[in-house]
């Protein structure tokens, strides 16, 4: 490909895609519990910038992050795929086949995708042909991938930018490494970091002669289409941070300064007129040790003597706001605050009132992810030849969250007669997987139709001897 053409993409590109990475990091900064209020200037620094010195009465500087991000991630996370969609190909044998593929790491990559997306609004899974020409998959940094789409309704994906660092080993040299992906080829090249794009120069990465050691910058990957595929976290692109962030900075900066005060006032601070000794520890030591101190006193009107100064806090006040903040954080990032309270021995109703939020939310990332898993599990059965019946492929997604077992079993076994029992197994909440719950049925049905066997013959056996000896 022409590197000119190359330059100009780039260009053109990463431009917007800057924003992009700016609120990713925010986002996943967050997530780790690194809010705003860790990166601010100290108590003392801002003392010294807005009043030109230290104010004594004001000496603590606690940080204290709350991780509400993480929590309302996590819990999303977990609650959609702790048990991760299983999708049904219309045959056992495909469907063996696709499991096989997909592996032990498919619910952590399930897991990263709904990560991923509700920290940098899209999550990315990359297929490509490892050397001993089997196929792999796995998610990418959302940061690292500037996806050129088309200008259509169904919005096409065209072409997609790799962009990540990487050091030479020889020179020690850092560089940023463009790998451009289209539905046939990739062309790599590096920059070298603090260069402009014209200076971009190809990247000699890809092994095209294994015995005499050749190597080249392009690669012609033979996937069928561009093998990156988007898993959008909702419908209007935005992450999980945004509508919440306001909210944590306050809620951190409340009760840091709660902390801060109740500190500040662990000392009683002496206010001393006309103080008659020479020093503040001849004060302290004659306070400790006398019980008393001395005061020098001008006449009538004089106002020498000793008082104590502490700082008011408005307890009640903070409390409620930070009340009010945590109720808040909860409602606009539509979780489920872990108060125990909010619990107890619910029934399932109240339960699942208690999910609604969560579930709206998880129901909004579901439409987006149905599709993208759709074209991602596609792309799979083409390249490994596994068949699709009638071209459809059913997802089945399960929820994982706090239930009343006890009032679901009773359900099902109600429900015997009625629906069939396919439907009752499906629904049961002791059952993760229906294929193997209907292969354990069946071998038990067979066991228990041999005993019964077993018990018949036996039975007509000694029937028939207790009929010869009466004769």
């Amino acid at each position: 490909m022409d590197i000119e053409v190359v330059k100009k993409l780039i260009k053109k590109y990463t431009a917007g895609h800057s924003q992009f990475v700016i609120n990713a990091d925010e986002a996943g900064r967050y997530y780790r519990n690194e809010t705003k209020l860790l990166l601010e200037p100290s108590r003392e620094e801002k003392q010294e910038k807005e009043h030109e010195g230290k104010t004594p009465l004001r000496k603590a500087d606690n940080r204290i992050p709350f991780n509400f991000h993480g929590l309302l991630v996590n819990q999303k996370a977990s609650y959609m795929f702790t048990t991760p969609p299983i999708f049904d190909l219309g045959g056992t044998e495909s469907n063996k086949v696709l499991q096989k593929f997909l592996g032990d790491k498919y619910a952590k990559v399930c897991k990263d995708l709904c990560v991923e997306a509700s920290n940098a609004t899209v999550g990315w899974i990359h297929v490509w042909k490892r050397e001993d020409g089997a196929y792999n998959y796995a998610v990418v940094p959302s940061v690292q991938i500037i996806p050129i789409w088309d200008k259509s309704l169904e919005k096409k994906l065209l072409a997609v930018f790799r962009h990540y660092p990487d050091i030479e080993e020889e020179s020690g040299d850092s560089y940023e490494i463009y790998e451009y992906w289209t539905e046939r080829e990739c062309w790599s090249y590096r920059l070298k970091v603090g260069d402009a794009v014209d200076n971009l120069i190809p990247h000699w990465m890809f092994m095209v002669d294994l015995e005499n050691n050749e190597l080249s910058n392009h690669y012609e990957h033979g996937i069928g289409e561009v093998p990156f595929f988007a898993f959008s976290n909702n419908n209007i692109g935005t992450n999980d941070l945004k509508n919440i962030k306001p909210l944590i900075d306050v809620y951190c900066k409340v009760f840091s300064g709660f902390v801060n005060d109740i500190e500040d006032i662990q000392e009683v601070i002496f206010v001393l007129t006309n103080y008659g000794g020479e020093n503040l520890n001849e004060f302290l030591d004659d306070l400790k040790y006398y019980k008393a101190i001395k005061i020098e006193n001008e006449g009538e009107g004089d106002k020498s003597g000793v008082s104590t100064l502490t700082i008011e806090i408005p307890v009640e006040a903070r409390e409620k706001l930070l009340e009010i903040t945590r109720k808040c954080i909860f409602e606009q990032g539509q979780g489920i605050d872990p108060d125990p309270q909010n619990f107890g021995n619910s029934s399932g109703v109240a339960l699942n009132f208690l999910y609604s939020l969560l579930e709206l939310k998880s129901g909004l990332q579901e439409t987006e992810f149905r599709p993208s898993f759709g074209r991602f599990i596609r792309c799979v059965c083409r390249l490994l030849d596994i068949q699709i019946k009638d071209d459809t492929i059913t997802q089945t997604w399960k929820r994982t969250s706090v239930r009343n077992d006890q009032e679901l079993a009773t359900i099902a076994q109600a429900s015997k007669g009625i629906i069939s029992d396919e439907s009752i197994i499906r629904n049961h909440p002791w059952v993760d997987d229906i294929e193997k719950e209907n292969h354990r049925i069946e071998e038990q049905t067979e066991k228990e139709m041999e005993k019964m066997t077993e018990y018949h013959d036996t039975f007509m056996k000694k029937a028939g001897e207790e009929s010869d000896v009466k004769e």
